[in-house]
């Protein structure tokens, strides 16, 4: 996996200068807080990916199945119509639905 080329160049001088700069501008027991409260956004944040990944398959497993009924019945329809003799008429020019 490569690095991004602006990241390449971030080395442990500018990661310490950086900590020093939060340390200044939030305060040295500010610190901890903010990394806390950072990965707890981060645990929730993955949470409610997981849920939404869960329900997104659920969605997909549903129409899954909906579609399979509807594949089986429209055969099923098309099989009883040919096994029982009947043919079924052409459309007409009105809308497509044959008159009676």
């Amino acid at each position: 996996m490569s690095l991004h080329p602006l990241l390449a160049i971030i080395d442990a001088p500018i990661i310490i200068g950086i900590l020093v700069v939060g340390a200044l501008l939030f305060g040295a027991d500010k610190l901890p807080k903010l990394a806390r409260s950072a990965g707890q956004a981060k645990k929730e944040f993955l949470v409610g990916q997981a849920e939404a990944d869960e329900a997104a398959a659920k969605a997909r497993e549903e129409a899954r199945r909906r579609a399979e009924t509807q594949h089986a019945d429209v055969m099923d329809n098309v099989q009883a119509g040919s096994i029982s003799g009947e043919s079924i008429p052409p459309p007409t020019p009105d809308h497509g639905t044959p008159s009676a």
